[in-house]
């Protein structure tokens, strides 16, 4: 065995950990949406990467579920797009291509945008409260830059993200943030440095937070608006240079 395939094997034992993990803490009264929620998070964080196949084997064991609730939570994922079934060859985590990069950030700039520069009219003067969980990945994301935890980085940024979103008090949004923020992070795996690709939102995730905490909603929605778009750009060149 290789040095890189060991690497390799040992990085799937890790994150098959991280599941058995993940199953303990969960309720257990909806087997195939809990198999699906936990498989959704690992490619949220960045431990499921594009063209990873998925053991049916393996998982059943470690979600401690039926193969037949298994592949209910395959279906539930593959309607969302994070997974493909490949015939006679099983099921994988998808390769996004410089189209989705676009129609993502289209749906980005809908939903996000629109969630920041409504607050105005719902909540003219947004408790603090409501924007701790924002400050707590904020300062997160700034601790785990200080020792070159990128990877942890990336993942606080999701989280800054859906709790963005998670002001407008709509579950369905929230639903659907949670399956575009998976997609988006199947995205950033075409960037080779994660500190390349996360460095620079630190900063910009902070005076956003900034923006919310003064009730300055209009220039926060224009500032994430053009953060956005410097993101899709972003992706787009690091996939022309690939």
């Amino acid at each position: 065995m290789s040095i890189s395939q060991r690497g390799d094997d040992e990085g799937r034992q890790a994150w098959l950990r991280g599941v058995a993990a993940d199953v303990a803490r969960q309720d257990r009264s909806s087997s195939a949406e809990r198999a699906a929620d936990i498989l959704r998070r690992s490619i949220t964080e960045g431990a499921l990467r594009p063209g990873a196949q998925l053991s049916e084997i393996e998982l059943t064991e470690v979600l401690d579920v039926s193969r037949n609730t298994l592949r209910e939570a395959f279906r539930l994922l593959t309607h969302e797009g994070l997974l493909v079934y490949k015939l006679h060859r099983g099921v994988f985590v998808p390769e996004l291509d410089e189209q989705d990069v676009v129609d993502l950030y289209r749906l980005r700039r809908v939903l996000e945008v629109d969630v920041v520069r409504g607050l105005a009219d719902r909540v003219p003067e947004l408790p603090d409260e409501r924007l701790e969980p924002l400050l707590a990945e904020v300062e997160t994301a700034e601790a785990a830059a200080l020792t070159d935890r990128w990877a942890a980085v990336g993942t606080a940024n999701m989280q800054f993200h859906r709790h963005l979103i998670g002001l407008a008090d709509s579950s369905r949004l929230d639903d659907i943030t949670g399956r575009l923020l998976a997609e988006l992070r199947l995205l950033f795996h075409v960037i080779a440095t994660p500190q390349e690709l996360h460095e620079p939102y630190i900063a910009r995730n902070r005076g956003l937070f900034e923006l919310l905490s003064e009730h300055k909603y209009d220039e926060a929605a224009e500032a994430l608006d053009t953060y956005l778009r410097d993101s899709e750009q972003g992706l787009l060149d690091a996939f022309k240079a690939r």
